[in-house]
């Protein structure tokens, strides 16, 4: 299994927006830390909007935030809206599903209950606890570490636990 760009690029918006605290980041700004297109930054940063992680802010001094803290985003919710195809194989999707094994085979459980798992370990971790280890992040950002909410990311973490 992979993940898509758009769910990596989602993620590391978040990543940086946790990591940077209150101050306002700019899609340019996120765009050169990562070396990633801004074009493609711009359309996963509108879509964390509609699903409440971030805030936008237009003019002078806007930006983007988190619009909750990073301890109530929890890495599961985030995959489960930016990826829209978990069917692992053809079987998965009764519409699409052309398989002549289908009506006996085991896998399709075998794989489903996978899934499950994989997402029950991504449903127990938070945003906060990606951003447990904030000074290296700081520093390979390129970021000055400031924001009242940086010393609590830690520890919120470890308290989500």
């Amino acid at each position: 299994m992979r993940l898509t760009v758009y769910t990596d690029y989602t993620i590391r918006l978040l990543i940086h927006l946790a990591v940077q605290g209150d101050r306002a980041a700019t899609i340019q700004e996120v765009a050169q830390r990562y070396n990633i297109s801004r074009n493609h930054l711009m359309k996963v940063a509108s879509r964390a909007v509609q699903a409440g992680y971030i805030e936008s802010t237009r003019g002078r001094g806007g930006g983007l935030r988190l619009a909750r803290p990073a301890s109530q985003i929890r890495l599961g919710e985030v995959l489960r809206v930016t990826e829209d195809d978990w069917d692992l194989v053809e079987c998965f999707d009764p519409t699409k599903d052309r398989c002549t094994i289908t009506k006996a085979c085991g896998l399709r459980p075998i794989l489903a209950e996978a899934l499950d798992a994989y997402f029950a370990v991504l449903d127990r971790y938070t945003l906060a606890d990606a951003v447990s280890q904030r000074k290296p992040l700081v520093q390979l950002l390129g970021l000055n570490g400031t924001g009242r909410n940086s010393s609590l990311l830690a520890a919120t973490a470890r308290a989500q636990r």
